[in-house]
């Protein structure tokens, strides 16, 4: 069976036919944005890098309990490419799936999946309800707080953040900065935004 070289219309539509809650596909666009931030920065290719993104979380709103096993199935039947698909495998390494974060662009899908859900969660309680004037300070200061967003797993970005070679602070500024990019679309541009 021949591969396709996903687009990003393919897998928003994909991503789209097995997800109707708007906070998964706020949360995949906000991994898409820093996903594509990052590559940036990297001088990676930024369309794959965002593509793999926006669908590494592709069968968790109908198959949680299958979640990347799923994703594989479905990746395959839709002819994905396997670097593609190993790279969404991977960021949920030692949580739902065995396959351990190596390239550049797994071990930042590692690191910054859940850090997304933390950033977007302090920028909601901020005043001006926004990731455009935050700072990595103010998600920090709430790292601590393990009730505050209690799902997303701490240990986990810490581990991706040793992986990168990056300093928590280092990473969380990146992840702030990626969500910048999609502020309107995830609905963190402010008050009036």
């Amino acid at each position: 069976m021949s591969t396709t070289t996903p687009t990003h219309d393919m897998a928003i539509d994909l991503f789209k036919k097995y997800n109707k809650s708007e906070s998964l596909l706020k949360h995949a666009l906000s991994v898409e944005g820093v996903m594509r931030y990052m590559a940036n920065k990297s001088e990676e290719d930024e369309e794959k890098w965002g593509i793999i993104g926006l669908i590494h979380d592709l069968d968790y709103e109908m198959y949680p309990d299958q979640h990347c096993i799923m994703t594989e199935k479905i990746l395959k039947e839709n002819s994905w490419p396997e670097e593609y698909i190993r790279a969404v495998l991977s960021h949920g390494w030692g949580l739902a799936s065995d396959v351990k974060p190596l390239t550049l662009l797994e071990k930042t899908i590692y690191a910054i999946d859940e850090l997304t859900g933390l950033v977007a969660t302090s920028a909601l309680v901020r005043p001006s309800k926004s990731v455009m004037d935050m700072e990595a300070r103010s998600v920090k200061k709430k790292w601590n707080d393990k009730k505050f967003a209690a799902g997303v797993n701490r240990t986990v970005i810490e581990k991706g953040a040793e992986m990168l070679g990056v300093s928590l602070d280092d990473l969380i500024t990146d992840c702030i900065m990626g969500m910048r990019t999609v502020a309107a679309e995830i609905g963190l541009k402010g008050i009036g935004g």
